[in-house]
């Protein structure tokens, strides 16, 4: 039985090399080369650039939009989203991302994404901003209580 126990204990021990190389450097960034050829950065970014316009008053939402295909430096956005997918996400989730981007339907929900997040945005930021400002009160409270 220890003999038994001592040989699956070596298997496995002789098997995470294997199962870590399937995970190497080269092929997360074969992976990202995948995911950014059905993604491309400047379509992202043109949907980025649309969803932001619309924050701006009507007359000002298409100079916007323009100002940041022009100014922005796409490439470092590029390199730096490179780096971060390779850094955090495993070649098989950035595959997964990837195939799930190939689907019409996930396409569709993208394009739907930059105005859902438009729309939210404000909320969120408007819902921080009284939190924040309850945490206020609260602290304020708690000092007053405490020199008494």
């Amino acid at each position: 039985m220890i003999r038994m126990v001592s040989l699956i204990m070596c298997a496995l021990f002789l098997s995470a090399p294997v199962l870590a190389a399937e995970d190497s450097q080269a092929e997360r960034e074969a992976a990202v080369d995948r995911y950014l050829a059905v993604m491309p950065p400047e379509e992202m970014m043109e949907d980025m650039a649309q969803a932001m316009s619309m924050n701006f008053p009507p007359d000002q939402r298409e100079g916007f939009r323009l100002f940041v295909l022009e100014y922005v430096d796409h490439e470092a956005l590029e390199a730096s989203s490179r780096a971060a997918m390779i850094r955090h996400f495993t070649a098989d989730e950035i595959n997964a991302l990837t195939d799930f981007y190939l689907q019409p339907v996930a396409k569709s929900a993208m394009q739907k994404l930059g105005p859902y997040m438009a729309e939210i945005m404000p909320v969120v930021q408007a819902e921080i901003m009284r939190a924040l400002g309850e945490l206020q009160k609260v602290e304020a409270e708690t000092n007053r209580q405490l020199t008494e």
